[in-house]
C-alpha cells in the first residue's frame, strides 16, 4: 500500500510540474501578445519592429507546440 501511495504522490508531482509549465507558456504568450499589439499600434514600424514581430510570432508558435505536447502527455497518462 505504501508503494501505491508513493507512486500516486510521484504522479501528482509530475502532473503539477506539467501544469506549471503549461501555465508558464500560456502566460508567456499573453505577454508576447501584449508586446505584439503595442508594436502593431504604432503609426510607423522600423526594421527593428518588424524583426521583433517575427521573433514574437516564432516564440508564440514554439510555446503553442510545447503546450500541445504537454497536454497530449497528460491525456496519455
Amino acid at each position: 500500500m505504501s508503494e501505491n501511495k508513493d507512486e500516486l504522490i510521484k504522479a501528482q508531482n509530475e502532473l503539477i510540474g506539467v501544469l506549471f509549465e503549461i501555465i508558464k507558456r500560456l502566460q508567456s504568450n499573453n505577454d508576447l501578445d501584449t508586446e505584439y499589439f503595442q508594436i502593431i499600434r504604432k503609426d510607423s514600424h522600423s526594421d527593428e519592429d518588424a524583426s521583433r514581430l517575427s521573433e514574437i510570432t516564432k516564440e508564440r508558435e514554439e510555446n503553442a507546440k510545447i503546450v500541445s505536447r504537454l497536454l497530449q502527455q497528460i491525456e496519455s497518462n
